[in-house]
């Protein structure tokens, strides 16, 4: 994909994905209509929409007719802090319509894509410990090989204080019904589609006793909120301006950002629908762990995260299994009709899985 798109957050808890040039653009928009066509009833179709993000048709700003964005379901609204990672999966990057030209250079990316049959495009992981996100980007899925791509994806699930085996379960338990899907079709063939996995990385989803004290995230309300369901928002490169009358938005796109939903997502939007800026949101430094006695963030480095790690890994097989993760399928400019099962993307997923497996047995 060498086309770099901006991907813009609405108001109203969906993202914005501009049409990319023909005839990638208008096959992807033509994708989503065929899966989300309402008079849709075939049964492989109305699965497939549980692996994708919803789709709500598309949208064009009113001071630019021109522009289309694909309206989608934004997959990380539902986490505090969502630690995302996007997987480009199968064995060719390039469709079978691609010139000599767009072969090689798609081949000399990732030359191992033929035999791993998946490669990582960016990662963002937050880590409790430093109340931070690290950042990974295509260059470091590049630099996997087959002896340290076990390794450089189990990167995603350390959340700075341990591997989240909860979380590798759940995402494998996701990644193996999309493979019975992919096992029972053979109608669509995907090429340089990806994985979108998104889990929660703050302890504050699971609520831990500890003796006779509950530990719960404080929810904090940063100051400089905006009230209602205006949002003025500087994202990276994106302006997102106050709702207009009529409930759509102005919005002006910076291109050459990147299609990764990671480095776009703001912070929670579910608070009120109420969207924060960066400099608040690096600025408050105090989602401390509340309690009837507080416990502060710098507590936790001490002796209670032994315990509450204790906590963690005697939960119950269930509690670890319901991890809060999303797996979805998404980037669809290369899907095409097919009549046979898709074998390079069957022959990802798998070793994909057997990757995860492995990281949850060491």
């Amino acid at each position: 994909n060498t086309s770099l798109l901006g991907i813009l957050q609405h108001p109203d808890g969906t993202v914005l994905k501009q049409l990319q040039p023909p005839p990638r653009g208008p096959r992807e928009q033509e994708f989503y209509n065929k899966v989300y066509d309402s008079d849709c009833c075939d049964s492989i179709l109305l699965e497939l929409r549980e692996y994708l993000p919803k789709y709500f048709g598309v949208w064009s700003p009113p001071t630019a007719p021109n522009d289309t964005y694909l309206k989608l379901e934004d997959v990380t609204r539902k986490f505090n802090k969502p630690c995302i990672m996007d997987v480009k999966i199968g064995q060719k990057s390039y469709d079978p319509y691609a010139s000599a030209e767009k072969i090689q250079q798609q081949v000399s990316k990732y030359p191992l894509m033929e035999e791993i049959g998946f490669l990582v495009l960016g990662m963002r992981v937050y880590h409790v410990s430093s109340d931070s996100y690290e950042t990974q980007n295509q260059h470091y899925g590049r630099s996997l090989t087959k002896e340290t791509v076990k390794d450089g994806i189990s990167k995603f699930f350390h959340s700075g204080y341990c591997l989240r085996k909860d979380v590798v379960a759940a995402s494998i338990q996701k990644v193996e019904k999309i493979l019975e899907w992919f096992e029972g079709q053979t109608q669509l063939n995907f090429y340089a589609s990806s994985l979108l996995f998104v889990y929660e990385g703050s302890c504050q989803a699971t609520t831990v006793r500890l003796s006779d004290v509950t530990l719960a995230e404080k929810r904090r309300v940063p100051k400089g909120l905006l009230s209602g369901g205006d949002v003025l928002e500087y994202n990276n490169n994106i302006h997102v301006i106050n709702s207009t009358e009529n409930g759509k938005i102005e919005a002006s796109v910076s291109k050459g950002l990147s299609k990764f939903y990671a480095l776009h997502k703001k912070a929670c939007s579910k608070r009120h629908h109420s969207q924060l800026s960066l400099k608040v949101e690096n600025s408050e430094q105090d989602n401390v762990w509340k309690s009837s006695t507080c416990i502060t963030q710098e507590h936790l480095n001490g002796n209670v995260l032994p315990q509450l790690e204790k906590v963690f890994y005697h939960m119950p097989a269930e509690t670890k299994e319901s991890a809060s993760v999303e797996v979805r399928m998404i980037d669809f400019a290369h899907v095409f009709p097919s009549n046979t099962k898709d074998e390079g993307y069957i022959y990802g997923l798998k070793n994909l899985i057997t990757v995860l497996q492995n990281i949850l047995d060491n």
